[in-house]
């Protein structure tokens, strides 16, 4: 799940929820360069294959830019599709490139998997790759193929020009981000981790902010959120409808629904999320600001924590939230109901656990008739407690940042969707999301009708990502920035 698009829309409290559709996106290039072509040949390749879960084939993108590699001159001991057997559409790549063995490898990664798109739903073709008014547009232009195009694309251009980097760098293009993971990072973690272990990754989750057209953050994605699915059940003997009884499992079920509702989890910051309300302060309105400080130096400060949750985007980045998204119940139209089933899907704040959270649940509901139990993703933790951006990461982020988005702020932050980086940091390899990709707060639309990208980010983000892991793996790695 990218997150680009959530993250920009937590920095702009200013913006509207939902943005408004755009006619037209100002900067996109008129020519092209050859690196521009080749990239844009690559993104429209991946767009263009249905990757859903159920219906298309990740295996089937992921050969494909196989193939590309081994065109380029990769060995092939360096070129790996696999997956689990019993899944053949769901198969990753992984492709090593050789450096000098410098250090530990950089991941560079990215899923290929997309959520679903009726054509119904579309006028276009979901997976037809559409350039128009400055966009491109198509299921997973934003969430993630962009930066699997530009990580594809830069390898191959850093072959073709001869480049060998001080360490080696590990290219991950995953199935399964979108449905849990257990046949990407996670399979692959539990069966292959030799092929991905690395010193920290770069991932999806972080990407710049855009106001009035101009770039305004630049964030830096270095924690998320567990989304775990709790299951309320509510089991009754039924009988004739005409004979009505107060244990009614729907009417139960609503009410422990209600209690969920109008729970409120505490305020849980971390590091991360410290330092985001920390610098986002500095910028925004005088209330929130100062609300935003308060709750720095507070936690428990109720009428900061208020304010700020006023905003639902801000006030998922305070603490755990819980929601229900599903119900089902009864078996006929002229009986009492003898199950009722909820789903509440929560977004746990990574320093707490399911456990803690389910145990909330069934006090909040205080009714023993409700069952609470956890339908997958139920591990304690994803991610371990968040850790500082690495250091040499973070200062050429903010000194190319400086060089090509106009010296905007670079802020950590916490995604409150999910991504794959949740399975590496919980194995021990720090992830942090960042892109170049510039949008307005909502404007991709990932995971809905009309999905798009700016070309003009398209193309930044690819020659951001191309210096960016450059600086990072190469022989200036370690010398101080000015």
């Amino acid at each position: 799940m990218s997150l680009r698009s959530l993250v920009a829309a937590l920095l702009v409290i200013s913006a509207p929820l939902v943005a408004q559709p755009r006619m037209s996106a100002p900067g996109a290039p008129t020519t092209l360069t050859p690196q521009q072509q080749a990239a844009r040949a690559i993104y429209q390749q991946l767009v263009q294959i249905n990757t859903v879960d159920g219906v298309g084939s990740v295996t089937e993108a992921a050969n494909a830019m196989a193939e590309r590699f081994r065109a380029a001159g990769f060995p092939a001991a360096d070129i790996h599709v696999l997956g689990p057997a019993d899944v053949p559409a769901k198969h990753n790549l992984v492709v090593r490139y050789r450096g000098k063995g410098q250090g530990k490898p950089i991941l560079l990664l990215a899923h290929l998997d997309v959520v679903a798109a009726l054509r119904s739903d579309w006028p276009r073709d979901p997976f037809e790759f559409t350039e128009l008014d400055g966009y491109f547009l198509g299921r997973g232009v934003a969430d993630d193929k962009s930066m699997a195009a530009m990580l594809v694309a830069n390898l191959l251009r850093y072959k073709a020009e001869g480049w060998v980097p001080e360490r080696d760098l590990i290219l991950a293009l995953t199935a399964d981000e979108e449905g849990g993971g257990s046949n990407g990072v996670g399979w692959l973690l539990e069966h292959h981790r030799e092929l991905i272990d690395a010193e920290y990754a770069i991932n999806e989750g972080g990407g710049g902010t855009l106001k009035d057209d101009k770039p305004f953050f630049h964030s830096v994605q270095a924690a998320e959120k567990v989304p775990v699915n709790f299951t309320l059940t509510v089991l009754n003997t039924g009988g004739h409808s005409s004979v009505p009884r107060k244990d009614n499992a729907i009417y139960q079920l609503a009410n422990a629904i209600g209690r969920i509702e109008r729970h409120t989890f505490p305020v849980a910051l971390n590091d991360v999320t410290t330092q985001f309300f920390t610098q986002t302060a500095k910028v925004e309105m005088p209330s929130l600001a100062e609300a935003m400080r308060a709750i720095v130096a507070n936690p428990a400060d109720t009428t900061a924590a208020r304010l700020i949750s006023m905003d639902p985007r801000y006030a998922s980045m305070l603490r755990t939230t819980c929601v229900a998204t599903r119900l089902a119940a009864g078996h006929a139209d002229n009986a009492l109901p003898q199950t009722a089933t909820a789903n509440v899907n929560c977004r746990i704040v990574p320093t707490s656990t399911a456990a803690e959270v389910q145990t909330a649940l069934e006090q909040v509901i205080g009714d023993p008739i409700v069952t609470v139990s956890t339908r997958g993703g139920s591990r304690e933790r994803y991610g371990a407690v968040p850790t500082a951006i690495h250091p040499t990461l973070m200062a050429h982020t903010q000194a190319l940042t400086k060089e090509m988005f106009n010296d905007v702020p670079v802020i950590p932050t916490m995604s409150t969707g999910a991504t794959d980086g949740r399975f590496l940091r919980g194995a021990g390899i720090p992830t942090f999301g960042v892109s170049g990709i510039f949008s307005s707060p909502g404007e991709t639309n990932a995971h809905g009708r009309d999905e798009k990208l700016r070309v003009k980010s398209f193309y930044d983000g690819l020659d951001f990502l191309y210096q960016l892991v450059r600086r990072v793996a190469g022989p200036d790695a370690t010398k101080p920035i000015s």
